[in-house]
């Protein structure tokens, strides 16, 4: 199955998040990595929020982001989030960053959620139930 799920966002780089050379700190991308993520639980239905009604809080436990180009106070970066497939109880996503106004690839990044139970917090080594049901809908497995 080749089925690709993304979404995005643009957000507009803010005086707060820059240093004195008008150079978006390094952490922030961070924050923009989060923004894409919530674009995309918004839009499959796949948010903090839909998580949590099932008993399940979904932390992250690995960032990686490779830095490309730099981003500057004014500029606008379209951040975009593409779930990664795999049989494992995480969540796995990679993200591009680009600059709006050229379209050049600013970020490329990584990170890996997991599955804990609210109720005890502990991990879930085994998909969730709503998990499977998700990726059914999605077409990311077969059905039953």
């Amino acid at each position: 199955m080749s089925v690709t799920l993304k979404a995005q966002t643009e957000i507009k780089v803010r005086f707060n998040e820059v240093d004195s050379l008008r150079i978006v700190w390094h952490g922030h991308y961070v924050k923009y990595l989060e923004e894409a993520r919530e674009a995309f639980g918004a839009k499959y239905e796949m948010g903090y929020l839909d998580v949590e009604k099932h008993g399940f809080a979904s932390p992250i436990v690995k960032v990686d982001i490779d830095y490309k180009q730099q981003l500057r106070y004014g500029d606008t970066v379209v951040a975009e989030a593409e779930y990664v497939n795999t049989a494992a109880a995480k969540l796995m996503f990679k993200y591009r960053l680009y600059r709006k106004s050229d379209g050049v690839l600013v970020a490329k990044a990584k990170t890996i959620q997991v599955f804990l139970s609210i109720k005890d917090f502990e991990l879930s080594l085994n998909h969730p139930a709503f998990g499977i049901e998700w990726k059914k809908k999605w077409g990311l497995i077969e059905g039953s």
